[in-house]
C-alpha cells in the first residue's frame, strides 16, 4: 500500500493502492510514523493513479494534522484534480502548511528548494 524511499534528502511515500475506507486509519498511522522516523526531512506523499479516492485523501489529511506539530513540510503530489481539490479544500491551516502539487517532479523540487 505504501512505499517510501528519500530523494535528494526529501522522504518520499507512495501511495500505490487505495486503502478504501477501513484502512484509512491504518494509512495515516503509517505516514506519520515515516515522517517522525525521518523528520526533519519534508514530507512528499505521491498518490498514484490507482489510490486516487477520497479515502486515501481522507488519510493523508489526517497524517497531515498529526504530523502538523512537527513543523515538517509536508507536501503531496496526485495527477487527479478531484483529489487535489479535496486535499485542499479540507487541509488543516493550524500547523504547518499542505502543499499540493499536479506533478511530482515540480513538487519533489519545490520541497528540496523549500528545505535548503
Amino acid at each position: 500500500m505504501l512505499s517510501h524511499r528519500r530523494e535528494h534528502d526529501v522522504l518520499v511515500l507512495t501511495v500505490r493502492e487505495d486503502p478504501g475506507i477501513n484502512g484509512r486509519a491504518e494509512l495515516a498511522t503509517r505516514i506519520m510514523d515515516f515522517t517522525q522516523a525521518y523528520q526533519p526531512s519534508p514530507v512528499l506523499v505521491v498518490i498514484n493513479d490507482g489510490a486516487a479516492s477520497p479515502a486515501t485523501a481522507s488519510a493523508v489529511l489526517r497524517a497531515h494534522r498529526q504530523c502538523s506539530d512537527l513543523n515538517v513540510l509536508f507536501s503531496v503530489a496526485t495527477h487527479d484534480a478531484p483529489v487535489r481539490r479535496l486535499l485542499e479544500d479540507n487541509a488543516d491551516s493550524r500547523g504547518a502548511r499542505l502543499v499540493v502539487h499536479p506533478r511530482v517532479d515540480v513538487a519533489l523540487e519545490s520541497a528540496y528548494t523549500a528545505a535548503a
